[in-house]
């Protein structure tokens, strides 16, 4: 493929208001040996590996061959990040940063540039951080394909290209975040672990405690309640009960068991105490919600 730089692309009001707006997309591929930037860069974004420079967007690059460095301000200028093939890594708008190839591999780099409050909300909640811009994802051909596509439809401007690009940034974000977090677990066996809990929690969800999870996994119980919240979101006696009210409302739904079989079924030999965890987690009585569901009186 050859370099492409795609730059300018027309942003309006109606964007905008759709949560990201694409100002670049590109392609470049540079050879060992070769000077970086390259002549053809776009002047918009030219900089120098010693300098570095500052933008107004974010942009997200994609580096699929070769290897070289970052650095930026929130890492500190003088500390410059290896950057290998299969890695991403992400530039904030009004921060300096600066990155190059290695001369005696180079690389080939693709890159994606936006702005919106969409990513201002992921950065403001904390999925994005300065202090954390490199993402390692390894070698995907959904993610080359997305920017691929990207750069097809910036080529094209046609009615509605925006919208699609913003689609594709929002595809592109949740990739970096995703393959990012499992590569971590992967390295320490946590989701190898994590996978053997949940296949306890779903088999035995009726009479297993987290404290029993963690021993037959040879765990502290703090260590495996650590990880299992990094790793699902959940604490796991939460993800015990929402394993429960899965299973409660697939019977409610499905089924004529009375509301205190239901509630034996799930793990629960208090009725009262399922019916006040049920419509804590629902909203609803198991009778309202099978009610809605089935469309029949409990």
């Amino acid at each position: 493929m050859d370099s492409v730089h795609l730059k300018y692309l027309a942003v309006n009001p109606v964007d905008l208001k759709w949560g990201t707006a694409v100002n670049s997309a590109g392609f470049q591929e540079i050879a060992p040996g070769m000077d970086y930037p390259p002549r053809n860069h776009p002047s918009r974004y030219i900089f120098t590996a010693e300098s570095g420079r500052i933008l107004k967007e974010y942009q997200l690059l994609y580096i699929t061959e070769g290897r070289g460095r970052f650095s930026c301000e929130s890492l500190g200028r003088h500390k410059a990040v290896s950057i290998e093939s299969g890695m991403m890594f992400l530039l904030f708008p009004g921060e300096w940063h600066s990155y190059h190839p290695d001369r005696n591999t180079g690389w080939k780099e693709y890159w994606i540039g936006f702005n919106g409050h969409f990513m201002d909300n992921l950065v403001e909640q904390k999925f994005f951080s300065k202090e954390n811009p490199v993402f390692k994802v390894n070698i995907h051909e959904n993610i080359v394909n997305l920017y691929n596509e990207a750069i097809a439809i910036a080529s094209a401007q046609e009615s509605g290209f925006q919208q699609m690009l913003a689609g594709i940034v929002g595809r592109l974000l949740s990739l970096a975040y995703f393959y990012d977090r499992n590569s971590q677990f992967k390295e320490s066996d946590t989701a190898n672990k994590i996978g053997q809990a949940k296949v306890m929690i779903y088999d035995n969800h009726m009479i297993i405690s987290p404290e029993e999870i963690a021993s037959r996994l040879c765990l502290s119980y703090s260590s495996f309640r650590k990880t299992f919240k990094e790793y699902t979101g959940f604490s796991p006696a939460r993800f015990i009960n929402e394993v429960r009210m899965s299973k409660a409302k697939e019977l409610l739904t499905n089924t004529s068991l009375s509301i205190k079989e239901v509630a034996y079924h799930v793990g629960y030999n208090n009725h009262d105490y399922f019916f006040t965890a049920f419509r804590h987690m629902t909203g609803q009585t198991p009778a309202e919600y099978r009610k809605m569901t089935q469309g029949v009186k409990a």
